[in-house]
């Protein structure tokens, strides 16, 4: 019996390398809840709690987050064999209703003790293990400067780092929109995938026209344009338009995933760890997805190291990954708070190989980025050149 000896839950604030504009914020840095849980073996896992722009995008904070955890999800812990993942987490669900993205962050922590305690990756622990050792990245073009964008996608291009990209769109005018995705489909040409993500910015009217001019421009893609939980609405314009429809937004776990199947919403579904409440729960809309015949896409919640790790193991579980994934959260921001950053090469990310999730922190990052850090440290840069140099 595993038994729960500690928890530490704390934010994290990592500056981004560039404003990144999405529909409904700006980002300049991102906020990463971490939680390290500790048994009385000693062995400690470590989970990630990320969502996109404070309450902007979600019901749930980086601090409403941090409060799930430890005000109500931790003396559940204290109560259970944490070695029993599934059988723990059944209970966090009886006890906790919502918050999916704070019981994610503590089911990543109990699937990377579980796969340090039997020697394994945390891929192994989900279905039936990896199927594959990378994945394709996707990068997200979002200054909002056309020029900008294709300057970007080109040195993307030419350093073999992304050949999939996504243009956030929906806070200018449609036709400007579609110029602008137009634009960058005609100077990338055939060396790229072009998909755009309107983050439920248009009305139905909107999405109509937008998604028919976005397919005469050459995008393959469209990303939840219209509001998540207009159903209806989805099935018309997936109905209508040869041009795939992403369900992002709308989905939120197995019930979700099988309700936009049943009515044949989505071409796609964007899979993501957080908004699905889980490893195991992203897994299920994963299969139930592939049984009706839709699209899959790994998605991200511009996760850092952690749960971009999270995510790459279950995405390396699932056997068609038709549309690649967009787990580059940590290539978007200044530092990495991993002693040994993810590998990307090639169009890809390297699926981490070690004991559970098979990284490790890096406690001087840590130390400096923690909101609730006391101590005296070193500056960021001065890590980054340390590091550097090593």
């Amino acid at each position: 019996m595993a038994v729960l000896s500690h928890a530490d839950t704390f934010i994290v604030d990592v500056p981004t390398i560039r404003p990144h504009v999405l529909a409904m914020a700006t980002m300049h840095a991102q906020s990463m809840v971490i939680v390290r849980l500790t048994d009385t073996d000693g062995v400690e896992g470590v989970g990630e709690g990320t969502t996109i722009g404070g309450l902007s995008y979600g019901d749930e904070s980086p601090e409403s987050i941090k409060s799930a955890i430890d005000t109500y999800i931790v003396p559940v812990l204290e109560t259970c064999d944490i070695a029993q993942v599934g059988a723990t987490m059944a209970k966090v669900a009886k006890c906790v209703r919502g918050n999916r993205f704070a019981k994610c962050a503590v089911e990543t922590a109990l699937l990377d003790m579980a796969g340090k305690r039997l020697g394994i990756p945390v891929s192994e622990l989900i279905g039936g293990g990896r199927v594959r050792e990378s994945l394709p990245i996707a990068w997200t073009l979002a200054s909002g400067d056309t020029a900008r964008d294709i300057a970007e996608g080109e040195e993307m291009l030419a350093r073999r780092r992304h050949r999939i990209f996504k243009l956030k769109i929906g806070k200018r005018e449609v036709r400007e929109d579609v110029a602008h995705v137009g634009a960058i489909c005609k100077a990338l040409g055939d060396r790229a995938s072009v998909r755009v993500d309107v983050n439920q910015n248009w009305s139905e009217a909107q999405a109509k026209m937008g998604m028919a001019m976005l397919q005469d421009v050459g995008c393959d893609l469209v990303e939840q344009p219209i509001a998540g939980d207009d159903l209806a609405a989805m099935t018309r314009l997936s109905a209508t338009h040869a041009i795939p429809l992403m369900a992002d937004e709308a989905l939120h776990g197995p019930r979700t995933a099988l309700r936009i199947a049943s009515a044949s919403a989505a071409g796609v579904f964007a899979l993501k760890i957080a908004q699905s409440g889980g490893l195991f729960a992203t897994a299920e809309v994963a299969a139930i997805g592939t049984a009706a015949g839709i699209g899959l896409y790994g998605g991200t919640m511009l996760e850092g190291g952690v749960g971009t790790a999270a995510s790459a193991h279950v995405f390396a579980t699932v056997p068609d990954l038709v549309w690649g994934t967009e787990l580059f959260g940590p290539l978007l921001q200044t530092e990495e708070i991993l002693s040994e950053p993810l590998a990307y090469g090639d169009f890809s990310l390297a699926v981490p190989s070690g004991p559970g999730l098979g990284i490790a922190l890096d406690e001087d990052k840590l130390a400096f980025f923690r909101r609730d850090r006391t101590q005296s440290v070193i500056s960021a840069p001065a890590l980054h050149a340390a590091n550097a140099g090593a």
